[in-house]
């Protein structure tokens, strides 16, 4: 082979290598494989011209040009301290987190310059307005409310950015020094007076009950005593119905019964040394002994 010869076949190669290599070139300009966790934004002569989504996509080389590639994997903001005043003039500290995601990368890119400042910029207006309308015992208690309200309006604020906040949290409510020691002496002047209202409800119990006992009592000393009023009404007419069916003996028997258990009573006495009897002990024990044999006085 001529010298012509061989040059011409290593320019005819050339042409084929430098050929194969554009055609390569065009089909990886053309294909743009995506990850799950990212978007790209494309762009054609400098304007949004479409966004891809993971898996195989294709675009017009040397046209299309992916300039943003957006993560869309939930963040997390850095946690943040502000203060704020509460409707009854306290001043509190925040700590506060904020969890995001990009839903539309489009608005994201081009609405916005540094996302994650804006986001912190616009919680920070937010928790400072929504305190605001609280007084400090309601930010302690009704937390839950609160990031409820905090997450709606930062989601509202944030919408137009391509933005989902998929978690506000309010991680502490930090108090001055002063605030503290004044909440503590409530504290315990609270305690104090519901001890106060324990020992007093307590004691007007133990009234209540008292009084309960002492009626409780008399309506047993009464029904005792009405008892007793029977019984002796019982004993009265059944003298009188002796008396009536068997004249005075019997009368007369009751009362000498009666003078010698007094005298029996008298008897049994502690501490007694000597008795002194009527003068007429002698003749009522004989009485009581001749009507006990049926005899009469």
């Amino acid at each position: 082979m001529t010298e012509d010869q061989i040059l011409g076949l290593i320019t005819q190669n050339i042409v084929l290598v430098l050929g194969a290599i554009f055609i390569v070139v065009v089909i990886l300009k053309g294909i743009k494989i995506v990850p799950q966790s990212e978007k790209y934004v494309v762009e054609r002569f400098g304007r949004l011209h479409s966004v891809l989504g993971p898996g195989i996509n294709f675009i017009v080389p040397f046209l299309d040009v992916a300039r943003h590639k957006i993560s869309i994997l939930e963040r997390q903001l850095p946690n943040a301290t502000q203060d704020a005043i509460t409707k009854d003039n306290v001043l509190v500290q925040i700590d506060t987190s904020v969890f995001y995601r990009i839903l539309e990368p489009e608005k994201t890119v081009y609405r916005i310059r540094d996302v994650d400042g804006a986001i912190a910029t616009t919680v920070a207006g937010i928790v400072r307005a929504e305190i605001g309308k609280m007084d400090l015992d309601e930010v302690q208690s009704n937390r839950a409310q609160l990031i409820g309200q905090i997450q709606h309006s930062v989601e509202t604020a944030v919408d137009d950015w391509g933005i989902e906040v998929t978690r506000a949290e309010i991680l502490d409510v930090n108090l001055d020094q002063a605030t503290r020691d004044a909440m503590l002496q409530q504290l315990n002047a609270e305690r104090a007076r519901r001890a106060q209202v324990t020992e007093a409800e307590g004691m007007k119990r133990s009234v209540e009950l008292q009084a309960d006992a002492e009626l409780y009592a008399a309506e047993q000393t009464a029904k005792a005593r009405r008892i007793q009023a029977d019984a002796e009404a019982y004993a009265t007419q059944v003298v009188a119905k002796a008396i009536a069916e068997n004249g005075i003996e019997a009368a007369q028997y009751q009362v000498a019964l009666k003078q010698v258990e007094s005298l029996n009573a008298l008897g049994n006495g502690s501490g007694k040394q000597t008795i002194v009897l009527p003068a007429n002990a002698i003749e009522a024990f004989g009485d009581a002994f001749k009507m006990l044999k049926g005899g009469k006085l």
